[in-house]
């Protein structure tokens, strides 16, 4: 057990005083009406005569941030969730006790108030303490700096500090679920059902990733924690749901690095009788709608960039852009022998099992092309190999209808025209699993109910994939995602 410091055994003498008194030191409901920024701007324009005659009064309640004593009258600020507000106390208008009740007080407190609107000579809206609660000891101190450099791993292990100290941290934390609403909002409006699907699975499927495994006791079954959302909500569109999304957790037993954190929020949403070009207008728009209601704009600080969301948005195939920094043409007929020494000639290494046209494709993407792509770019017409749920290009089935969406050299969002021949999704699977054979620890399982699913007809339809946390990323101007994440994943103290 860790000694106490002088300060916190100060702190429980204080809180055993208190019980003294009659008084519970960790509080009681109470009731407030007010929020320090309402009253601020409700009277931020009042002129300071006018308080004179005013009555105006207000409950609020808080945690203080600062005290200044000053003998027989103090003033201190409380901090609620939407802010600050100065309090002005003094002995005349609480009696000997109760003032003597607040001089005990600490920075970090919880207390309640209740007095009269005022504004000090400096134009500072205050409120004049009528009644003073107490409501909470804090047993240990507010660090002075917590948000600098130094301590930027204690931000993220203990959050509550965070946003009790760091106003930034605090409006990330506000923002986020008015994203979220703000997405749900724009979803339902085009006639999308909001569902849930399982999190425990006993296959792999909808993604290309390392699972976290557990064990069901009931019926001594290992199973998984999801990876990806796509095959239960494409089964809806069987069941003739037609337009359905889902916003949830999923997990993937992976590093942890600026852009990765190993559970993390994604959003899929299909459409039945829509198609790519569907699925990129749905895009296109929801990013406005967000930058317009929630932001008031369209540029963005992200990722050493500044960001314009404005439309259109540029649209370019896979191979367009290699060749546009290559020179390399992957759009006409190559043997595969041919590709590997372009390869190897490029210094690309080539895993077994990426020894395939379309791998050697995307690898040159990958080096080439991905980070240089900064403003929104829709990128489409990947190769067969790395899309097994994909329908394939009509006019050139080396190729499969799926964009991926790029901002600042970072994936957004992975969209396709869905796969819906049961004949062709069986042969995808087992050439995952053959991928498997070769080292691709990633490769997918194969789903037999989602084939039979897919034999009773999914209509034509377009899906899509958003890593929400990397939007956040995006919205919230934030470097890592740990950032826009209340309680990040970390390493154990060592």
């Amino acid at each position: 057990m860790r000694e106490l410091t002088d300060q916190e055994l100060v702190r429980r003498e204080k809180a055993e005083k208190i019980a003294a008194m009659g008084l519970d030191p960790y509080g009681q409901r109470f009731n407030r009406s007010d929020y320090a920024l309402d009253i601020k701007n409700k009277y931020k324009d009042v002129p300071h005569d006018d308080f004179e005659t005013m009555e105006d009064m207000a409950t609020v309640a808080g945690r203080i941030m600062f005290i200044r004593k000053m003998g027989k009258a103090s003033f201190f600020t409380i901090q609620d969730k939407t802010g600050q507000i100065q309090i002005y106390i003094s002995v005349n208008d609480l009696g000997e006790e109760t003032y003597d009740l607040f001089k005990s007080a600490d920075v970090g407190d919880i207390v309640g108030v209740t007095g009269k609107i005022m504004k000090t000579k400096t134009g500072e809206v205050t409120i004049k303490c009528l009644k003073y609660t107490h409501l909470v000891k804090s047993l240990k101190p507010l660090p002075e700096k917590f948000h600098g450099l130094t301590d930027i791993e204690e931000r993220y292990r203990r959050r509550y500090v965070d946003l009790i100290m760091n106003e930034d941290s605090k409006k990330v934390a506000f923002l986020r679920p008015k994203i979220i609403r703000t997405i749900q909002k724009y979803m339902d409006g085009l006639g999308f059902t909001e569902v849930e699907t399982p999190i425990l699975t006993t296959l792999l499927t909808g993604a290309s990733a390392r699972p976290f495994i557990t064990h069901h006791n009931t019926q001594d079954l290992d199973m998984y924690l999801r990876i990806a959302l796509e095959l239960p909500l494409k089964r809806l569109l069987v069941g003739g749901m037609e337009a359905v999304y889902e916003i949830g957790r999923v997990f993937r037993n992976e590093g942890m690095d600026p852009k990765h954190n190993p559970e993390f929020t994604l959003m899929e949403a299909y459409l039945a009788y829509s198609d790519l070009e569907g699925m990129m207008e749905l895009t296109e728009n929801m990013f406005q709608t967000i930058a317009r209601d929630v932001f008031g704009k369209m540029n963005f600080n992200f990722g050493g960039y500044e960001v314009n969301l404005e439309g259109p948005w540029r649209r370019v195939s896979m191979v367009e852009a290699i060749k546009e920094e290559t020179g390399i043409d992957f759009k006409q007929d190559m043997p595969l022998e041919e590709a590997l020494k372009l390869a190897e000639e490029h210094h690309i290494e080539v895993q077994e099992h990426e020894k395939s046209y379309g791998h050697i494709i995307n690898l040159f993407f990958e080096k080439y092309v991905e980070e240089k792509l900064i403003q929104p770019t829709f990128l489409y017409g990947h190769p067969l190999e790395i899309s097994p749920l994909t329908k394939k290009n009509p006019e050139d089935p080396r190729f499969v209808d799926r964009f991926e969406l790029f901002i600042a050299g970072k994936e957004f969002a992975n969209a396709y025209t869905e796969l819906n021949d049961p004949i062709d999704q069986l042969e995808r699977f087992k050439a995952q699993l053959e991928e498997r054979e070769l080292g691709n620890d990633e490769a997918n399982d194969i789903d037999m109910d989602f084939v039979e699913a897919l034999e009773y007809g999914m209509p034509p339809a377009g899906g899509i994939g958003y890593g929400i946390d990397r939007l956040m990323m995006l919205f919230l101007e934030q470097e890592s995602i740990r950032d826009v994440l209340l309680f990040p994943t970390m390493k154990e103290r060592r």
